[in-house]
C-alpha cells in the first residue's frame, strides 16, 4: 500500500519548489510561480480580496446592501434565506450570524447518515438557542454507502462528490419548496483557499456514471443534479448564492471560541472531521492512495494570514494527518470492504475524474454564460473560477 509522501521539516530542504507566500508547492495542480516565487492561488486570494472588499469597508458596504435585497424579497414569507449547515465551525458561525444581521433563515442540513454525534450535538446546539428552524434530508444509508462505494471501486479520488453535489442540489429544491431565493454559504477562502482542481472534482455526470458502472442500488433518495436540473434551477427559480464570510474579517479561531462559549458548541479535530465519510477522505483515503493532503489549503491560509510562519505551517504539513484509530476499522465494515479486497484496492493504479464521463467539457464550452451568472451570483463564483476554464 502506498503512503504520503512526507517532507522534510525543514522547508528549504524540500525536493520541490514552495510558494514563497505559503506551502502550496509544485504538486499543486496548475500551478503557477512568478518571477518572486509566489504562487498563482496567492494571487488569485489577493484578487478576489480586492473584488469582494473583504474585512474593509467596501466589504462592509457590500455586504450590507446584499442583506437588505434579502430582506425585501423576503417579507411576508416565513424565511428570507436559507443557510446549509454541517455542525463545522463555518456554517455554525454563519447562522448566528444570519440572526445577529436580523434575516430570518431556514436551516437546512444534508444528512449522508455519516454524521459523528458531535456534529449532530452542534447543529441542534446552535438552531435550539437561536430558534431556528431546521430541514434535513436524510439519504437512505444504504444508498450513500453503494455510491461511495462505488468511488472507491472506481479507483478515483472524490468519494466525498455524492455528498457535496446532493448538499448543493438540496438546497436549491429547499429553496425552490419555499420560494426563497437566496441561500448564504459558509466558506471563507482567506481561512480555506479555493481548492484547486486536481483530485476535487464533482458533478452530477460524474456521480451518475461511476454509481452506473460500479454500484447496485437504485438511487430513490439521494438528490442528484444533473445538468438540465442544475440550468433548470439557475434560470426559473433565479436563487442567488451569497458568501458572507467573503466580505468580513472573518477568523476560524476567534468563531469556535465564541461558539464554544455561547452554544456549548465542541470541536471535532480538524477541518470536515465533524463526518466519517470526509475524515476518511481527508485522513486516510487521499493521502494513502493519491499521496494527496487537503490540509495544505487551510494550513496555507494560516501562513498568508500571518497565523503560522511558513516554517511552521510546512512541519505541519509534513506530519501524518491525525484520525480515529477505529475510523478504517469502521469503513471498511461499513462498506463491506475485507481486509485483502482494502489493499488490493489501494494498491491498485489510481484513476483520475478524468477517465469517466463528466460535465467538464459543457462547462468550459459555457465558461461566457457562466462568468455572466457568478456575476449575478446565480451560481457561485469558486464553480465558475474550478470549472470552466
Amino acid at each position: 500500500m502506498n503512503s504520503l509522501e512526507l517532507q522534510d521539516f525543514d522547508i528549504a530542504k524540500s525536493q520541490y519548489k514552495v510558494c514563497s507566500k505559503c506551502i502550496y508547492d509544485e504538486r499543486v495542480s496548475n500551478i503557477k510561480f512568478d518571477a518572486f516565487g509566489i504562487c498563482n492561488y496567492c494571487h488569485q486570494i489577493k484578487e478576489l480580496k480586492e473584488i469582494y472588499g473583504t474585512g474593509n469597508h467596501k466589504g462592509k458596504k457590500l455586504l450590507n446592501e446584499i442583506i437588505q435585497k434579502i430582506k425585501i424579497d423576503g417579507k411576508n414569507k416565513n424565511y428570507d434565506c436559507i443557510v446549509g449547515v454541517s455542525g463545522g465551525t463555518d456554517s455554525s458561525y454563519l447562522i448566528y450570524l444570519t440572526k445577529k444581521w436580523g434575516l430570518r433563515p431556514l436551516a437546512v442540513h444534508f444528512d449522508n447518515t455519516w454524521n459523528t454525534a458531535i456534529a449532530t450535538m452542534n447543529i441542534h446546539n446552535v438552531l435550539n438557542k437561536l430558534d431556528i428552524d431546521l430541514y434535513t434530508h436524510v439519504v437512505d444509508n444504504k444508498e450513500m454507502d453503494d455510491i461511495i462505494r462505488s468511488f472507491i471501486l472506481a479507483g478515483v479520488a472524490e468519494t466525498e462528490a455524492a455528498t457535496d453535489m446532493g448538499f448543493a442540489y438540496l438546497l436549491r429544491l429547499v429553496a425552490r419548496k419555499y420560494s426563497i431565493h437566496y441561500v448564504l454559504e459558509g466558506h471563507s477562502f482567506t481561512e480555506e483557499g479555493i481548492t484547486p482542481i486536481g483530485r476535487n472534482y464533482f458533478d452530477g455526470k460524474y456521480i451518475q456514471s461511476i454509481h452506473k458502472r460500479f454500484g447496485k442500488r437504485k438511487l430513490k433518495t439521494y438528490p442528484l443534479m444533473t445538468f438540465s436540473k442544475f440550468m433548470r434551477s439557475v434560470f426559473f427559480d433565479r436563487i442567488k448564492f451569497i458568501r458572507p464570510l467573503w466580505y468580513i474579517n472573518y477568523s476560524k479561531q476567534d468563531a469556535q471560541e465564541f461558539l464554544i462559549k455561547e452554544f456549548g458548541w465542541k470541536y471535532y479535530g480538524g477541518h470536515h472531521l465533524e463526518n466519517r465519510s470526509a475524515a476518511f477522505f481527508h485522513s486516510i483515503y487521499l493521502p494513502t492512495k493519491f499521496n494527496s493532503d487537503f490540509r495544505n489549503n487551510t494550513i496555507s491560509c494560516m501562513v498568508r494570514n500571518g497565523i503560522k510562519s511558513r516554517e511552521q505551517g510546512w512541519k505541519e504539513y509534513n506530519t501524518p494527518p491525525k484520525h480515529d484509530p477505529h475510523l478504517l476499522s469502521y469503513v471498511k465494515k461499513r462498506l463491506n470492504f475485507s481486509d485483502e479486497e482494502y489493499l488490493k484496492i489501494m494498491n491498485k493504479e489510481p484513476k483520475s475524474w478524468k477517465d469517466y464521463p463528466t460535465y467538464k467539457k459543457r462547462f468550459k464550452l459555457l465558461r461566457p454564460l457562466f462568468f455572466l451568472l457568478s456575476k449575478a451570483k446565480l451560481v457561485p463564483i469558486s464553480f465558475y473560477l474550478k470549472y470552466c476554464f
